[in-house]
């Protein structure tokens, strides 16, 4: 076992067992021991939280059929993936936490997307100048695009733990695409404000986005999708519909056209295999707090910054100047450590443990002082592993979260994304492609000529801030759910809500609407009372929400310890939590900054 790995524990799986149409990652047992996870008494009722309310309403359909958690999921993914093109969708990638109360265990499944053969080093750089291409460029292109993962992820899911046939789950979103649906006020605003960058110039999506007489969709208006619908329909007789037939040869073919084509063929989907993982699980104050492996960062990211601020008294600091000056501090540690070290692990090897050690944390905690920010975060040197280039990629704050408790107590937490706003902006079948490749790191040596972790290769898979987790009282049982939207930011918004219930002592609704606060590469973005606003993301959100914002005076004291502040009227998060009573009734909290409900069974 790593030296100092006294207080950090990661997840041995009981028995993992292959399955088909998912490849099992094994335990690295050097690093790992048995968890503080328990069998969890059942709710007898269960929940939804998703972005949408049609979403959350065809999660209660399944699960009211007698489905699993599991099985609702395809609902919740299927609708979502209709109501919200601009966030998920059939075209994406996802990674699911899945908790199984009979036989206390947890196990991650990785559905991201998975670069083509074809790909090179310098996909992302112009062969002009050397230097990245500008970043909507690389996102409109063809070479954006990666193999879709999402639906043969749920399909592996549900091989474990659905309990419905696998197409009875798709029947919710299949009736709202025939029948139709109205468009939402998030939605429209979005077509209307970046429909012209990318959308107008695809045919199928402009003959579903705009109307005749070339407006954008408007709110309310009935719009349905046959094509989609269609897809479903392919879905339920073969679960690799989009791998393999027509609609992948439809996929390629829109990844082929100009401008700068890509490269992904028929083998590269025929290849694609979804994952089976442990869980990345550390111990925070008692509690057992699991989220995604790499490729995904979050897992990492989060726990890191929890582990930080386990060396304070986060409880008696509470929301305050100092509260959130130690939040703003131990979150640049994790994510500078996150962009040195962390991308997919079958191509670089990922020092987890070292970045989770307690001792480790430690040292990063005793660079924080109370009377001033740190001058420059640097990326520390877990277990003296070899340095890494300075990471290279850049954001997108797109994606979606829910979150699923059946009446058995199955549990699932899921984020799922096809990257930027409307993915690549390209369109076929009734969905929308991802532009997952762009979470690829442009440049692929820093400044110092030093290889960067998450550069692009063939059959690399893009590294994600996506961070669904799952957390567990001191006694190992289900305590609650949390996870994300955001781009890199669902790190910071993931980690808020963990600390505003376990330290803060708040209700899941509390905790996801306290302010957004993001520090990452020397700046602080937050949502900022009654002040301007002074951050491009902001045009993102559209939601229903009343103003969610830091008071003033914690901005200036803030401000007083020199921490460069952007002051926001909105951050972009789509925080959905469930959370179990002690008497193990079910409550629910979604953000108010989209569109999301979180309902009973």
């Amino acid at each position: 076992m790593v030296s100092g790995m006294k207080y950090i524990h990661f997840l041995v799986l009981s028995s993992i067992l292959a399955f088909p149409a998912c490849k099992t990652r094994p335990p690295d047992t050097s690093e790992t021991n048995i968890l503080n996870i328990s069998t969890t008494p059942a709710p007898k009722t269960g929940m939804v939280a998703s972005a949408n309310p049609h979403a959350t309403k065809a999660g209660l359909e399944i699960l009211r059929a007698g489905g699993s958690a599991v099985d609702a999921a395809i609902a919740i993914q299927t609708t979502l993936g209709l109501v919200e093109p601009q966030s998920s969708g059939l075209g994406g990638g996802a990674f699911m936490i899945v908790y199984d109360p009979e036989t206390a265990s947890i196990v991650t499944y990785d559905g991201r997307e998975t670069a083509p053969a074809g790909v090179t080093p310098d996909m992302f750089l112009n062969p002009d100048t050397g230097e990245p291409l500008r970043y909507f460029d690389g996102i409109t292109s063809g070479r954006s695009t990666g193999v879709p993962g999402a639906m043969v992820m749920l399909h592996a899911a549900h091989n474990d733990h659905g309990k419905l046939d696998w197409s009875a789950s798709f029947e919710p979103a299949i009736k709202l695409a025939d029948d139709g649906f109205k468009v939402s006020p998030r939605l429209a605003s979005l077509v209307a404000r970046f429909g012209r960058f990318g959308l107008i110039n695809d045919p199928d999506a402009r003959d579903y986005f705009f109307l005749e007489d070339g407006s954008p969709v408007p709110e309310d208006f009935l719009r349905d999708n046959p094509a989609y619908a269609n897809t479903l329909r392919a879905l339920q007789a073969n679960p690799r519909a989009l791998l393999e037939g027509p609609i992948a040869e439809a996929i390629i073919a829109k990844t082929r056209r100009e401008p700068l084509p890509g490269t992904m063929t028929l083998d590269d989907m025929a290849t694609y295999q979804p994952f089976k993982k442990q869980a990345v699980c550390s111990t925070y104050r008692a509690h057992t707090v699991c989220g995604p492996r790499p490729p995904s960062s979050g897992g990492i990211a989060v726990q890191a910054t929890l582990g930080i601020l386990e060396n304070f008294d986060m409880a008696k600091l509470g929301p305050t100047i100092q509260g959130w000056h130690h939040f703003i501090e131990a979150s640049f540690l994790a994510y500078a450590d996150r962009d040195r070290y962390v991308a997919d692990e079958d191509f670089v090897d990922v020092p987890i443990a070292a970045m989770l050690d307690k001792d480790y944390l430690k040292s990063r905690a005793a660079l924080i002082s109370t009377d001033k920010a740190i001058p420059r975060v640097t990326a520390g040197t877990p277990a003296k592993f070899p340095g890494r280039g300075t990471d290279a990629t850049p954001d997108a704050p797109g994606t979606s979260h829910f979150t699923v408790v059946d009446s058995n107590g199955l549990t699932v937490s899921m984020t799922t994304t096809i990257e930027g706003i409307f993915g690549s902006q390209r369109m076929t079948n009734g969905f929308m492609l991802n532009n997952q490749l762009t979470d690829f790191s442009f440049r692929v040596v820093d400044n110092q000529g030093r290889l960067i972790a998450n550069a692009p290769a063939p059959g690399k898979r893009p590294r994600s801030s996506m961070s669904p987790h799952i957390i567990f009282d001191p006694d190992g049982k289900l305590l609650f759910t949390t996870g994300s939207p955001g781009g890199n930011a669902i790190i910071a918004y993931t980690s808020k809500s963990i600390i505003g219930i376990i330290d803060w002592g708040l209700s899941p609704q509390e905790a996801i609407e306290l302010p957004n606060v993001i520090a990452r590469n020397g700046s602080v973005r937050m949502e900022a009372s009654g002040l301007g606003n002074e951050d491009t993301n902001e045009s993102v959100r559209t939601g229903p929400a009343a103003e969610f914002g830091m008071s003033p005076d914690v901005v200036a004291g803030l401000e007083a310890l020199r921490h460069e502040v952007v002051k926001s009227r909105g951050e972009i998060s789509g925080l959905h939590i469930i959370y179990r009573n002690r008497d193990g009734t079910l409550i629910g909290g979604a953000d108010p900054r989209r569109e999301g409900t979180a309902e009973k069974q």
